[in-house]
């Protein structure tokens, strides 16, 4: 099967797009075409794909990566037996040579919810576009296929659709056990994650020698804030890192933060962070956001803290620092919660075989073992 998987506005390395669905793809010994903003991003195609550039879609800035997105899709989807694409806006701007093709939008937020969150939409545009983004939504859905990347989405389609929820790789062999000289944050940094929060608790723990390490790319409004905190020794930003090297980083940490905040789009978006942090045996400081607390109370993985409240945060740590059985014994139930119900490869075969039923291919055997249907995702 040949796919061709197109994004303007995330990243080439972003860790569902790569390290999951395509890996996936390849693994199974599919061909993909990847369109992509590489250069822009400063990014080596793996060998494996037929990589395609185009410029990068960032803030009001999108109209010369929409053009090029389209002229990309026009030659290359026309080889495709399906066409995967990433983002809303390249729904509008598909050449009508592909809308009559198999095209699957792979649907990763609430989109007319995550307005909120996005400084560079002014806010008196956002009540219009709202309206307009579900118009978009239902439009594409009578016309193409979806995928959602969340349960909480469904209520948001008239039709049932498959669910490939962001969960990670996890390892056969448990991690060691976190120590307690620094806590990490893995994924992209903007206020509404809690980036102002970070770097306050950080401001609060550097004195007693407990280092803050971001993990991601930011927002323009959070950049100089994190440089200053930087220049002042207060944490550690390093900027985007592709995920695997990314939680390579996070491994032994005494904490792993996600301290979102109470946005509309976070209430029913599972942080995938939680999950990677669990998977490597680091204990969860997270806000209370229902799809966290979900996963972090019952598992008994981490603690959570009221939403904007850095010291709280640091008042956690702090106990996970003074406590190492009780740190140790989060990372361990988090480790075996993760390898039990996220684990990537059992949702990366039904992914697959989606895609596969949906070009009209036979789905390829594989060994494994009995793998649930796709409605069981």
């Amino acid at each position: 099967m040949r796919v061709c998987v197109c994004t303007i506005v995330h990243h080439p390395e972003d860790a569902r797009i790569l390290h999951r669905q395509i890996r996936a793809l390849l693994d199974a010994g599919h061909e993909v075409t990847y369109i992509a903003p590489f250069r822009a991003c400063n990014v080596t195609p793996w060998r494996e794909v037929s990589p395609v550039d185009v410029p990068r879609a960032t803030g009001r800035r999108r109209v010369r990566a929409l053009r090029a997105a389209h002229r990309a899709l026009a030659e290359h989807a026309a080889y495709a037996d399906l066409i995967l694409l990433h983002d809303p806006e390249l729904l509008v701007s598909m050449p009508r040579s592909v809308r009559a093709r198999t095209v699957v939008w792979d649907v990763h937020e609430d989109t007319a919810a995550a307005l909120t969150a996005k400084g560079w939409v002014p806010r008196p545009v956002r009540p219009v576009l709202r309206p307009a983004v579900r118009r978009l939504e239902r439009r594409s859905e009578r016309r193409h296929r979806l995928l959602l990347a969340e349960d909480g989405y469904r209520e948001r389609f008239r039709e049932e659709h498959p669910v490939v929820p962001n969960t990670t790789y996890v390892s056969d062999l448990p991690p060691g056990a976190p120590d307690g000289r620094r806590v990490v944050y893995v994924g992209h940094l903007s206020a509404a994650r809690g980036a102002f929060d970070m770097i306050e608790m950080a401001r609060l723990l550097a004195p007693e020698g407990i280092m803050v390490e971001l993990i991601g790319s930011a927002d323009a409004d959070v950049r100089a804030a994190l440089r200053d905190a930087q220049r002042e020794n207060l944490l550690r930003w390093y900027g985007f890192v592709p995920n695997d090297r990314a939680l390579r980083i996070a491994e032994g940490a005494m904490a792993g933060l996600a301290l979102l905040h109470d946005e509309p789009n976070y209430r029913h978006s599972m942080p995938t962070k939680i999950v990677e942090y669990m998977a490597r045996g680091v204990p969860v400081v997270c806000t209370p956001n229902p799809p966290a607390v979900e996963i972090v109370e019952p598992s008994g993985c981490g603690l959570v803290v009221p939403f904007a409240d850095p010291a709280a945060a640091a008042e956690a740590v702090r106990r996970l620092r003074d406590d190492p059985e009780m740190r140790t014994g989060m990372g361990k139930r988090g480790y075996e919660t993760a390898r039990a119900r996220f684990h990537w490869p059992i949702q990366a075969e039904r992914f697959v075989a989606q895609l596969e039923t949906w070009a009209g291919r036979s789905p390829a055997l594989r060994p494994s073992s009995d793998p649930a249907p796709i409605s069981e995702f």
